[in-house]
């Protein structure tokens, strides 16, 4: 199964994540099919760059978002307009 995860990046207490499409059976940090964006918390306000072609294109094969990577596409109002094409409006 695919997920759609954040792979962590940066040094010790200075995380970097990458908004990544991956193998649910790979490790976190470990191989990815193909990156969709990049998260940066430690910014302010949380700095959040998302392809959202490519995040569309991952829902519509069936990729399942983590609980923070969810959040971080609702935010972005990618959720939504996922939603919204699957029902056809």
């Amino acid at each position: 199964m695919v997920k759609l995860r954040l792979q962590r990046f940066g040094s010790k207490k200075r995380p970097f994540y990458r908004v990544v499409a991956a193998d649910s059976r790979f490790p976190r940090d470990g191989r990815f099919i193909e990156i969709i964006g990049t998260y940066n918390p430690i910014a302010q306000p949380a700095e959040v760059k998302i392809d959202e072609e490519k995040a569309l294109k991952w829902l519509h094969n069936g990729a399942q978002p983590t609980d923070t990577v969810r959040s971080l596409l609702s935010r972005d109002g990618i959720i939504k307009k996922f939603q919204q094409q699957k029902l056809g409006k």
